[in-house]
């Protein structure tokens, strides 16, 4: 009987920290938050060690069922935290500050079946689905519940895996509803409802169909305060396609689209004159992207436009990473989009800095940000230049 108490605490410790003693497959598909290799580093040996292995390894005669469930549960987590120093309208700003601490938990049920809750600390529940791989191959797999959407090329990928400290581009951040948006919310590019999935021709290509709710996982409350919910405001649902081409190795290339409505949760008179609170408004996005990846250099870009009732918005953006020496790379990122194209409300935003990974897939991050001008959730924009140092720590286990 002590044993087994011994092999459960084993169990609940190695969980948190057993895959961070071993590499990870940097092309292992990563179901919560798309899938992504960081950059071309390995920091130690490539080899994986389960939470079983090392059960066993304590106590030989734990007992079977529970090595059954170390072998069907992986735990994860990352945290994003550091320093921020700004100039804007004149006005300097410096804070330390903790942007994301995730953690979540993957059970594999059966060969087939599979379920996942991810938590932000620092947020909401972001994330709890299930996956049923209807096929024997990866041709087909029904998701049920609540994840990141396939809009646009970089939303469905992990922070861990983006190369700038504030994770993704304008457009992105606008259109798929990471924030920035005051009449949609912020809705962390995720939403409640059912895709089909998989991968054809021995994955050169890639498909996700989406039938969601289309008014994201969190609302706003008539004093402005966000509270987590998926429940949808309208009788309208919003689909979405993302289609992949993986013509060579190190390429791929990608095209989303989104039909949809929203639901006003402001009124947003500079942005969208014509929509006010309340109102259920057409709300469609439509991207084509590229990502290649080498050991001289990594790089990927888009184009996105948006409509919001009758408001056309558009961008593109750039970024890469290119490796100076071991584990330091140079980082980089042009990105323009325009949230108004009738207002003329253009943003250019330059990015500069250096990451240097010093342990697997942690790493340090320090870059310059430079835009043209800003915004604020309460649908000012100022074609005023403001600039910003960012310091970040990025620490994860798997």
């Amino acid at each position: 009987m002590n044993k087994t108490i011994t092999s459960i605490a084993c169990f609940m410790l190695l969980s948190f920290t057993g895959h961070a003693w071993a590499e990870e497959n940097l092309t292992e598909d990563l179901p919560a938050e798309g899938n992504r290799a960081e950059m071309n580093h390995s920091i130690g040996e490539n080899q994986e060690i389960t939470t079983a292995q090392m059960i066993q390894s304590i106590d030989k005669n734990a007992p079977d069922w529970l090595l059954d469930v170390a072998s069907r549960i992986k735990l994860h987590g990352y945290a994003h935290g550091g320093y921020t120093y700004q100039h804007v309208n004149e006005t300097n700003t410096n804070t330390f500050d903790v942007k994301r601490t995730l953690f979540w938990a993957e059970a594999q049920i059966t060969k087939r079946w599979s379920f996942l809750f991810m938590h932000d600390f620092n947020s909401v529940v972001q994330e709890y689905y299930t996956d049923f791989r209807v096929t024997n191959n990866k041709a087909l797999t029904v998701r049920l519940g609540q994840f990141k959407n396939g809009c646009t090329f970089e939303n469905p990928l992990s922070p861990t895996s983006m190369e700038t400290i504030d994770v993704y581009s304008e457009g992105v951040t606008y259109l798929s509803g990471c924030g920035s948006d005051p009449l949609f919310g912020v809705q962390y590019g995720r939403d409640l409802g059912l895709s089909l999935r998989g991968e054809l021709a021995k994955g050169k290509f890639a498909y996700d169909l989406e039938l969601m709710n289309g008014q994201g996982i969190c609302q706003i409350d008539a004093n402005g305060n966000k509270r987590s919910s998926t429940k949808d405001m309208n009788n309208k649902k919003d689909f979405i396609a993302r289609l992949e081409f993986r013509p060579c190795t190190g390429l791929n290339l990608v095209a989303t689209g989104q039909i949809g409505w929203g639901h006003a949760l402001v009124n947003r008179p500079i942005f969208c004159p014509e929509i006010t609170l309340g109102e259920d408004y057409r709300r469609n996005r439509w991207s084509v992207g590229f990502d290649y990846k080498s050991k001289a250099f990594n790089v990927h870009g888009e184009y996105l436009e948006g409509k919001d009732g009758e408001t056309i918005s558009r961008g593109a953006y750039v970024t890469g990473a290119v490796p100076l020496f071991k584990n330091f790379d140079f980082i980089g990122s042009y990105d323009f989009f325009n949230f108004n194209v009738d207002q003329k409300m253009d943003m250019h935003k330059v990015v500069a800095g250096f990451q240097y990974w010093f342990f697997k897939k942690c790493r340090f991050q320090v870059q310059y940000v430079y835009k043209n001008a800003h915004t604020d959730y309460k649908s000012f924009f100022n074609h005023q230049a403001n600039h910003a140092v960012m310091c970040q720590m990025q620490v994860r286990f798997n």
